[in-house]
């Protein structure tokens, strides 16, 4: 949308940052389901690449997965795809985020926790 461009008319980076943690968000809750985690929270976005623009009126779509999986913590690599009505999909940006699994104490704040998944 307009409102998500940036000066020279292309996607705010920013604005992609903000997608590809909700879409690493996603992944992280379906690799976590059944676990009795409570949740993940992003620990770091480690790797960001802007590969193509992505201009106003086209889609961005995301695909992720888990690619490390530690204790507590398991990394997420997050790939967003741009398509227009008059453009091939291509690859726009890829990142490599780090999450950790949660659990809500007795108390009601929240520790790491190990989530017991493999790869």
């Amino acid at each position: 949308m307009p409102d998500d461009a940036n000066n020279v008319g292309t996607l705010f980076g920013g604005q992609m940052i903000s997608w590809m943690d909700l879409a690493a968000a996603k992944v992280a809750y379906r690799f976590l389901k059944g676990t009795g985690v409570n949740g993940a929270l992003t620990r770091a976005i480690d790797k960001v690449e802007f590969k193509e623009p992505v201009y106003p009126g086209e889609w961005v779509n995301f695909e992720g997965h888990v690619s490390k999986a530690g204790t507590s913590s398991f990394q997420v690599i997050i790939d967003a795809y741009a398509e227009g009505s008059q453009k091939k999909k291509r690859l726009a940006c890829t990142a490599i985020i780090t999450m950790v699994a949660i659990k809500k104490e007795d108390n009601g704040t929240y520790s790491k926790c190990p989530h017991g998944r493999t790869l």
